[in-house]
């Protein structure tokens, strides 16, 4: 199997202004995500999507490829996945590149260590009626206790607990246990997305996160806890090889 990692790295962030790049203890935060996936020793490529020259020159530093940057049509907030992920599969099939294997690591999950993607790993390849594999948690607010508005009413987001002790009325722990997807990796077939024009089939494997391996960066409060629990060493980071890269920051 030829396997390669894509870290899609567009340069739109509205919630946190390019965090894809900002700085995490003296690294850009995608340098976390490059290191972990070189280092894994699963992929034969890390390619990077990204629609910012800045953001290319820094992902090359720090070891990975960008074969070509990303079209603006497909680098906007509402851009599906599976649009950049066409793109540089096709990119790469024309430059006589194909796999049959990749792997979405997105760089806003910078406590995924090499060990997190070869665990992955040996999950997926163990799996042979897979379609893909998707990283999950345990959901911390469970969808047990949601609702819905309606009018001037209240109807639970999920009307399927037994009506002598709604789901919205008991304990977390005697709740069902539902699982939240995060944003650490993803592997798939590349038929996958020849076949059902999707990035995951429909044959998805559950790969369960711990720690803080499926921890994600998307609003500043994130970021303020990601540097506490560094600073705390209370979670780890991949060791990145390079030097901070020199060039201004976000």
């Amino acid at each position: 199997m030829r396997a390669v990692a894509l870290v899609p790295a567009r340069a739109g962030s509205k919630r946190v202004r390019d965090k894809n790049v900002a700085r995490l203890a003296g690294h850009p935060l995608i340098a976390y995500t490059i290191a972990a996936a070189r280092a894994s020793g699963v992929f034969e490529r890390v390619i990077v999507s990204t629609d910012s020259e800045r953001y290319a020159e820094i992902a090359t530093y720090y070891g990975a490829e960008v074969p070509e940057l990303r079209p603006t049509a497909i680098a906007g907030d509402l851009s599906p996945d599976i649009e950049w992920v066409e793109h540089t599969l096709a990119t790469l099939d024309a430059a006589g590149g194909s796999c049959s294997v990749f792997s979405i690591l997105r760089p806003t999950s910078p406590f995924r260590l090499p060990s997190t993607i070869q665990r992955a790993w040996r999950t997926f390849v163990a799996d042979q009626g897979a379609d893909s594999l998707r990283a999950v948690e345990k959901c911390r607010q469970h969808p047990g206790k949601m609702w819905v508005w309606r009018g001037n009413r209240l109807l639970p987001l999920l009307p399927l607990s037994p009506e002598e002790q709604p789901w919205h009325s008991s304990q977390y722990q005697a709740l069902p246990a539902v699982f939240v997807q995060n944003a650490s990796l993803e592997i798939a077939w590349t038929r996958v997305v020849r076949e059902t024009r999707t990035i995951a089939g429909i044959n998805i494997v559950p790969f369960l996160t711990e720690g803080y391996e499926g921890f994600d960066v998307n609003q500043w409060y994130d970021w303020q806890l990601a540097e506490l629990l560094v600073s705390r060493g209370d979670a780890e980071l991949p060791e990145v090889p390079q030097a901070p890269f020199a060039g201004a920051d976000a």
